[in-house]
């Protein structure tokens, strides 16, 4: 049994031997700490880190809101920044967020910086526009890779976030 079974199960009996935490630290240091289910356990593979070490090489692009004199009305930002260069490649307001909208944005920043036939990555969140039929479709015909935050990670497009920041909380 697991410490996390042997625990509850002594407690039943009145019986208290050590805790859960101390049950784990004792195996570990007895080198008897093992995965002791049928199935293996999951195993992570840490992601590739993404570095620029010039322009249009690698973007970073997020949506957040911006609230307006209406309570409960928002528009919605969309900006595409070059991390190289901190350079905003692209943006725009919409009303509505949308996997359409990222994909016309995606589209006019990338004629724009005129950057056909280079490698370039689009790093975002895991939101439901950046990850969109319209926008994936969009980004392979343009060769752009795209790449994604972490699941539960709200630092990975730290980037784009500081800017946003700034944005929100600065008068004018």
């Amino acid at each position: 049994m697991s410490p996390n079974q042997i625990v509850p199960t002594l407690a039943d009996e009145g019986i208290y031997v050590a805790s859960e935490s101390s049950f784990y630290r004792v195996l570990r240091k007895a080198d008897q700490l093992a995965h002791r289910g049928k199935a293996k356990p999951p195993t992570h593979k840490r992601p590739e880190s993404l570095e620029a070490s010039a322009p249009n090489q690698l973007w970073s692009w997020d949506i957040t809101y911006l609230p307006t004199i209406v309570k409960g009305l928002f528009f919605y930002l969309y900006m595409i920044m070059d991390v190289y260069s901190r350079k905003i490649v692209g943006w725009e307001v919409f009303d509505t967020e949308s996997a359409d909208h990222a994909a016309s944005l995606i589209r006019k920043a990338y004629l724009r910086e005129g950057i056909a036939g280079e490698p370039l990555v689009l790093h975002s969140d895991n939101g439901s526009p950046m990850k969109g039929a319209t926008m994936l479709v969009t980004l392979q015909k343009l060769g752009v890779i795209p790449s994604f935050s972490r699941p539960s990670v709200s630092n990975d497009n730290a980037y784009s976030e500081a800017l946003f920041k700034t944005l929100k909380y600065t008068p004018g």
